[in-house]
């Protein structure tokens, strides 16, 4: 059986095509630019004869890993089976390259109970007592950044917070101790009603806003910049429960997670505390 050989045309013309292609489905701008990057690759890969078989895709997708991370040498294959599918090629299609998930997470991005305490302390001092208040609620609750619109004074006073997400309702446990600073800051501020996290003009604080105040703090705190971010206070409160609880499954329930395999990248420890537990493990089966 001979092998199918499909010749593709090299011209801006088919890239245009292949963006409006991208557009029609939606795909963000940066994507869509990114797509027609990584196909200019792919058209050099393949030099001045544009002829593509089977085996020809399966060597390109040798060469980037060759060249290139696994994530950056698969997002590179998604753009590719973009364009077969535009090309209507699909079975000419490569699969994605599976690598094993790491057990352990990145130790420079992990942030410690020592670093989220001196943000909260910093945070206090400079007057930004709301920046504060919402570094501990999430930290407290595990909620998203986009679920602070649920936290208005109405529901605080009630102390009963229900989540919508995804058409997934959740009920959110509020520790007392953060409903009472909660109460008292509404209280001094004089809000009776509506969000409480947001900006002077009455709009919610979105995940931008509340980035950018956080990031402001890097200097005072000499906190490495890559573990400030709203979205890491999320895996400091897994992290904390977690580690009390050994409740992967109440967690999950927590986060409003369906799968239990994305809780426990949140509950992943850094590969430091694996070799400690490691080496005490070994330790006692050896001296026993």
């Amino acid at each position: 059986m001979e092998k199918e050989i499909v010749r593709i045309q090299d011209s801006e013309a088919i890239l245009l095509e292949f963006e409006e292609f991208l557009y029609e489905k939606e795909n963000a701008k940066a994507t869509i630019q990114k797509y027609k990057t990584d196909i200019q690759t792919f058209y050099k890969f393949l030099g001045e004869e544009k002829n593509i078989t089977k085996c020809k895709l399966l060597q390109y997708k040798e060469w980037l890993l060759e060249r290139y991370k696994v994530s950056s040498a698969n997002s590179m294959i998604a753009a590719l089976n973009q364009f077969l599918d535009f090309l209507q090629i699909p079975g000419f299609k490569l699969k994605r390259i599976k690598m094993q998930k790491s057990l352990f997470v990145n130790e420079e991005k992990e942030l410690t109970k020592r670093e989220f305490l001196k943000l909260l302390h910093t945070a206090r001092n400079k007057g930004k007592e709301q920046l504060a208040l919402c570094m501990e609620t999430i930290a407290s609750t595990g909620i998203r950044i986009s679920e602070l619109k649920y936290f208005t004074v109405e529901n605080i006073k009630q102390g009963r917070i229900t989540i919508c997400n995804k058409g997934k309702y959740r009920k959110i446990f509020l520790p007392q101790l953060i409903r009472k600073k909660l109460l008292f800051f509404c209280k001094k501020q004089k809000i009776k009603s509506g969000y409480i996290f947001a900006t002077k003009t009455g709009k919610l604080k979105n995940r931008s806003n509340i980035w950018k105040e956080m990031k402001m703090l890097k200097n005072s705190t000499g906190i490495n910049g890559e573990k400030i971010f709203p979205h890491n206070l999320r895996h400091y409160f897994a992290r904390l429960y977690y580690g009390v609880t050994k409740d992967i499954t109440g967690l999950a329930d927590l986060l409003g997670h369906s799968n239990l395999d994305i809780t426990r990248i949140y509950t992943a420890t850094t590969g430091e505390v694996y070799q400690k537990q490691l080496d005490e493990i070994i330790r006692e089966e050896r001296t026993t």
